[in-house]
């Protein structure tokens, strides 16, 4: 599966798609796009903007010691996107998916038990984490790159829309039974989703293309030729790599950081709880749209100057944020939609550039560096953001800062350069498409 450089021959030709690949690989799509959306960084991240005050009433904890959770859920995923791509290459991608999705939801049960000390919410949020890795974007971005390559950027942002289902459908759930019942039921709630949902279709329908060069099947499984691409070793001295990785960055620290307080900052404003979640729910709608629109143009274009573009947008967002009012609503949705767009390029944008500017070879383990950083990053934000929040008040410093990283993480992907070209052998250097 070689990486084509932008106006290659490989390239789809005019706007029009070729379905061929769809047409052999559409089971795969729908399955990573709900195994996405039930991920814990997905279903958490968004359900927990509606917990927060919950739990905040129930336990009398304080609302930036809340906001640390997420830290915690981050480095849990920091640790797990380390380990996951050697899981799959040593016991297959299905094995391991089948086992995360039965701890997943053990996970979030265990959660319902938690307290009174917010250190059991830490430790929860690290190992429902740890027990998600096989449901990570590692193994579903994996998985799509080996089925589609003319298509690929517009299969990941299919799939990668998982995310926005969440967005758009999971806080007004949790809110509703919340309300109903209690805050353990939003729990039991997102338990369900894993294997009601995800499990079924994993037995039913998880596989690799027979060409995949990954061992899927044991030792008796075909030999396939190596897939083209660099080395783990080759693509870790490479610095765009690191160009790449420090940009992104900072785009999901931003991200993340508006995703865990969107709820509370319309709270703020003097919303009730029902009317923020649904403007927040806009969020889903917008960022599932960016990822088709990113995605559909990034075949076809040069990826970093359609991401330059796209990551603009939050920064416009984080302005209307934060001069709207309550009775603003139109103002506030266009805000919430506009960081939701951005929002739905990142993830779309990163799994595709990693394959195109390093190939296959060894994406599993060079996209779960990446995972890592960008962890890492999300796990330090959500503390630096709520120790922002503690001594100024407000979400109007944050959205600040949040709205020049976006642009800047953008801008800096322009330096990134033309796509390179591989060769098959396990061996060869990448050459600069022409």
């Amino acid at each position: 599966m070689t990486p084509h450089p932008p106006h290659g021959s490989h390239a789809p030709r005019g706007l029009g798609i070729d379905l061929t690949e769809f047409k052999n690989a559409w089971r795969i799509v729908v399955l990573a796009t709900l195994g996405l959306a039930i991920n814990s960084n997905s279903s958490m991240l968004y359900a927990y903007g509606a917990m927060m005050v919950p739990l905040q009433q129930t336990f009398d904890w304080a609302r930036a010691d809340l906001q640390s959770a997420v830290s915690f859920m981050f480095l849990g995923s920091v640790v797990a996107s380390q380990i996951v791509g050697w899981l799959n290459m040593r016991f297959g991608m299905k094995r391991v998916t089948i086992i995360s999705l039965c701890a997943l939801s053990l996970s979030f049960i265990a959660m319902t038990r938690m307290g009174p000390s917010i250190l059991t919410l830490y430790l929860s949020f690290f190992l429902m984490s740890m027990a998600s890795m096989g449901t990570m974007h590692v193994t579903w971005t994996h998985l799509v790159n080996l089925w589609f390559e003319h298509n690929r950027g517009l299969a990941l942002a299919l799939v990668l829309s998982g995310t926005g289902l969440a967005a758009m459908l999971i806080p007004s759930a949790v809110s509703s039974v919340i309300t109903r019942w209690n805050w353990q039921a939003a729990f039991w709630l997102l338990a369900a989703l894993p294997v009601v949902l995800v499990l079924p279709l994993v037995l039913a329908w998880m596989k690799e293309p027979a060409r995949a060069a990954v061992r899927v099947g044991g030792p008796q499984a075909p030999a396939a030729a190596p897939a083209a691409g660099v080395s783990l070793r080759e693509g870790v001295r490479n610095p765009r790599f690191w160009l790449l990785n420090i940009a992104l960055s900072m785009i999901v620290a931003c991200v993340v950081t508006l995703v865990t307080n969107g709820v509370p900052l319309l709270r703020d404003k003097g919303l009730e709880a029902v009317d923020a979640a649904r403007i927040f729910g806009s969020f889903g709608l917008s960022l599932i749209l960016g990822r088709v629109v990113v995605g559909y143009l990034v075949d076809r274009l040069w990826a970093p100057g359609v991401a330059a573009v796209a990551l603009s947008l939050p920064a416009l967002g984080c302005l209307l944020l934060g001069t709207s009012g309550a009775g603003d609503t139109a103002w506030l949705v266009a805000g919430v939609m506009l960081v939701g767009i951005g929002a739905g390029a990142e993830f779309d944008l990163a799994a595709f550039l990693v394959s195109r500017y390093f190939g296959m070879r060894d994406y599993g383990r060079l996209f779960g560096i990446h995972l890592g950083l960008i962890t890492l990053a999300s796990t330090l934000a959500p503390w630096l953001f709520g120790q922002l929040y503690r001594s100024t008040g407000s979400y109007q410093a944050t959205l600040m800062v949040c709205g020049p990283l976006f642009l800047a993480g953008g801008l800096a992907l322009l330096a990134l350069g033309r796509y390179p070209t591989f060769d098959r052998s396990a061996t060869a250097a990448p050459t600069h498409s022409s």
